[in-house]
């Protein structure tokens, strides 16, 4: 086990009811699941989102914390959350990391592989 891990999993839909197609606004929420997989604790301090559409226009977005939160999580312990994103094409993707510091201070991140925003019945 490594002292530093933090382990994300991502589960995404789309918002129908929050989308407006003839607008170009694609709704999608996403929830995620950080577990403290280290053996120290550590506390999430914030976030980097990469937005990409599917014409390659991309978004950026930092801030402190999720969702007003800035969880200290003890070994095994695991924080989840739900929030959104709006992108102008029908699929797109997000990638990201976490910075977490350590209760011992150590600093690290820890990343948020791609994953898809996709409407239903868009790809074949």
């Amino acid at each position: 086990m490594s002292q530093y891990n933090m382990t994300v999993t991502v589960a995404p839909r789309f918002l129908p009811e929050q989308s407006d197609p003839e607008r170009r606004k694609y709704a999608f929420a996403y929830t995620i699941t950080i577990r403290n997989a280290g053996a120290v604790g550590t506390q999430l301090i914030s976030r980097h989102w990469v937005i990409t559409d599917s014409e390659g226009d991309v978004q950026e977005v930092k801030g402190l914390g999720v969702v007003g939160n800035q969880p200290l999580l003890a070994p095994g312990e695991q924080f989840e959350y739900t929030s959104w994103a709006m992108i102008p094409t029908p699929v797109g993707t997000m990638s990201g990391e976490f910075f977490c510091v350590a209760e011992d201070g150590e600093r690290f991140e820890a990343p948020v592989a791609a994953f898809s925003l996709t409407m239903p019945r868009t790809l074949h």
